[in-house]
């Protein structure tokens, strides 16, 4: 399953409700790919904090998803660019994918989950 993660961290709860879908698929077996694309690249800045009025930082979450298995972590290059970051601005190691290759990824996955 293919896990694709467009939305900020902070300002609504798609981003933590895809990691959530994440999580329980991998708990149940499901080989899970997560894509960060768009403002989702976002999320895996490093040393964020929690969001206005208490909302919980992602970042706890992201840490455990090697808990659960969820091992390929890729993330759209052009989004990166898009925001003025690298690969070592990141939290945790991903695979760079290029815009080019988007359509196959998804063309691979048969269960496309977007958040």
């Amino acid at each position: 399953m293919l896990v694709v993660l467009r939305h900020a961290p902070h300002g609504s709860s798609w981003l933590r409700e895809g990691l959530d879908v994440a999580l329980v698929g991998a708990a149940f077996g499901q080989a899970v790919t997560l894509l960060f694309l768009g403002d989702g690249v976002e999320a895996l800045v490093r040393n964020q904090q929690a969001g206005a009025l208490g909302q919980k930082g992602t970042h706890p979450t992201l840490d455990m998803l090697a808990m659960y298995d969820i091992e390929k972590l890729l993330v759209d290059s052009e989004s990166l660019a898009e925001r003025g970051l690298t690969l070592e601005d990141l939290q945790l190691p991903v695979a760079p994918i290029a815009a080019q290759a988007l359509p196959a990824l998804f063309a691979e996955h048969a269960a496309v989950f977007n958040f």
